[in-house]
């Protein structure tokens, strides 16, 4: 998957047009520069006359907020066009209960994770996240509904324990940032997360490439050599 987070509409669609039939190449998702100046629908208006694969919205970081904040949310993301929902309830269960949930009940898909790929992140590394939120985050939106789960690629510890609760409790779908100047390589984690349908989310490394067509044509082609 590219994530697309530029902020130029024009650049994204010409770039859009030129990956777009790579095989291998799943999704787009949109980031917060180019629906700051443009708005969620116009977003996906742009792409929509370009692509007909799949949109995922990443507000960054989108159920972080008052659970009452949820359904309007959600309702505004369905409303503009938007496939799926990545998601960060770190709010506490009952940011999870409200933002997984309505995404779920909205028909949306609901990518749900608690962890950047960010080495001052956790506390453990200086930062202010509990080593286990992601855990907790990941039982409660499992037992709600979602199905699917956004892990750094860069952090295969957790991509591993990621991949045995979903073997475990009988499938799902993770998502892998941070591949390229993050420090992720698609085939380090995909072999983490063998067994389990996962997906490498791309930016830099294909935006930002002097040929983006090459780049994503040699990503793809590593992800789908080890799928």
């Amino acid at each position: 998957m590219c994530a697309c987070d530029v902020d130029d509409v024009d650049a994204v669609t010409r770039l859009v047009e030129r990956i777009d039939g790579v095989d291998g190449l799943v999704a787009y998702k949109l980031g917060s520069l180019l629906t700051l100046r443009l708005g969620l629908a116009g977003v996906a208006t742009a792409f929509r006359k370009v692509t007909r694969k799949p949109l995922l919205y990443d507000h960054q970081k989108a159920g972080l907020d008052i659970p009452s904040m949820g359904r309007e949310f959600v309702a505004a993301c369905r409303d503009a066009g938007v496939d799926a929902l990545i998601l960060f309830p770190l709010g506490g269960p009952s940011a999870v209960d409200a933002f997984v949930g309505e995404t779920v009940q909205a028909g949306l898909r609901a990518i749900v994770g608690g962890a950047l790929p960010l080495p001052d992140f956790l506390i453990r590394g200086g930062g202010y996240v509990s080593p286990s939120a992601l855990a907790r985050i990941t039982e409660r939106a499992y037992a709600i509904g979602a199905r699917d789960f956004i892990v750094p690629a860069t952090d295969i510890p957790t991509l591993q324990r990621q991949a045995r609760f979903l073997t475990v409790r009988g499938g799902g779908r993770l998502f892998l940032p941070g591949i390229g100047p993050l420090g992720g390589e698609i085939t380090q984690a995909f072999a983490a997360t063998r067994g389990i349908a996962s997906y490498a989310i791309v930016g830099r490394a294909i935006y930002a490439a002097s040929d983006p067509r090459e780049a994503a044509l040699r990503l793809a082609g590593e992800a789908l050599a080890v799928a």
